[in-house]
């Protein structure tokens, strides 16, 4: 996923620049944070991914049922014996 990079000691000090206290630019800075955090939202090329890795273990599993059905009926038919 798609990570920002947040420099609180440098947002607080704008902040600061621009008249905040220290108070309230640690208590913006925190909440900006938190809500990074909580926001951990897929983008496009996430879902692409998610979505290729769900195909191919789709496929796998698609197979191995294919290759266990063909030994199940090898097996079947050799234990009764081949249709004539």
């Amino acid at each position: 996923m798609a990570t920002i990079t947040f420099d609180t000691q440098q947002f607080i000090k704008t902040l600061q620049k621009g008249d905040f206290s220290e108070v309230q630019a640690k208590a913006l800075s925190t909440a900006i944070k938190d809500v990074q955090r909580e926001s951990e939202l897929a983008t496009k090329s996430d879902l692409g991914e998610m979505e290729q890795r769900i195909e191919v273990e789709l496929i796998e599993w698609m197979a191995g049922l294919l290759i266990a059905q063909t030994a199940l009926l090898v097996a079947l038919f050799n234990l009764v014996g081949a249709p004539s």
